[in-house]
């Protein structure tokens, strides 16, 4: 993604455009780049995109988990002085702010949810027994899409690296576990924030039956989706997403 990071006081972001602020949040594997459509094209129509680099690696183990980096969101929130903020996550970045969500309602306008865990999830595998194996890796980075091609050459050598990184993939099991501990269905109902669900209609990770499970649990839930998609509907089909996205937000006038 050709554009610049600005780093002040702790945090690291990618900031683009004015308007209503929408932040985005990354998930476990996935950096920046994975959001790069939705960083072109809602600036060019009136809104305010900022993407903080979550310190996935970076806590201590004791604080590695879905909770803290919910705090870590908020702290960079007051940092900025957002509110009436519209949180977009896919995968983990869905669950912090499911989980940011219900503490902290009051600093929201909405929250967008594409391929989220928070309920339940396939994952990688809690062992990575293979980790060594570069074509093992390069297999299950593929599994995410529907189509094995988007899994490109960095993205593969950007996960191998992670799993044969023994502090990065110590502290990638405890993010895992965390997740799975914090499931969110008993709160759910109880979550008022208007909340958009843009899920891939083969995502094998957060499968479908997790998409239809949040949009019965949240009163205030609007459920899309994308066919020939796994689990990352934003760099599968970002045109597709942006619309959808983008209509959602003027029906919300928002």
């Amino acid at each position: 993604m050709e554009n610049i990071l600005t780093q002040e006081s702790d945090y690291i972001y990618l900031e683009k455009g004015e308007g209503q602020p929408i932040v985005i949040l990354h998930g476990l594997m996935g950096g920046l780049s994975n959001f790069a459509g939705v960083h072109e094209y809602f600036p060019a129509n009136g809104y305010q995109v900022i993407t903080p680099e979550l310190p996935i690696y970076d806590l201590p183990l004791k604080k590695t988990n879905v909770k803290a980096f919910a705090e870590y969101l908020h702290g960079f929130l007051t940092f900025k002085g957002l509110t009436d903020v519209i949180l977009l996550g896919n995968s983990l970045g869905g669950h912090i702010g499911l989980v940011f969500a219900n503490t902290y309602p009051e600093l929201l306008k909405g929250l967008v949810l594409t391929g989220s865990s928070g309920l339940y999830e396939n994952a990688m595998g809690e062992s990575y027994p293979k980790r060594g194996n570069y074509d093992y890796i390069k297999n299950k980075s593929e599994e995410v899409f529907y189509d094995p091609t988007v899994a490109t050459k960095e993205i593969v050598d950007e996960v191998f690296e992670t799993v044969n990184d023994r502090n990065k993939l110590i502290k990638t099991l405890a993010i895992a576990k965390s997740a799975i501990r914090h499931n969110m269905s008993k709160d759910l109902p109880s979550m008022l924030t208007p909340t958009c669900l843009i899920w891939g209609k083969n995502d094998g990770v957060t499968p479908p039956a997790v998409a239809d499970e949040f949009n019965t649990l949240l009163p205030n839930s609007d459920l899309f989706w994308i066919d020939k998609c796994g689990h990352a509907p934003m760099m599968e089909h970002p045109d597709e997403f942006n619309q959808i996205l983008h209509q959602w937000l003027k029906n919300k006038h928002y």
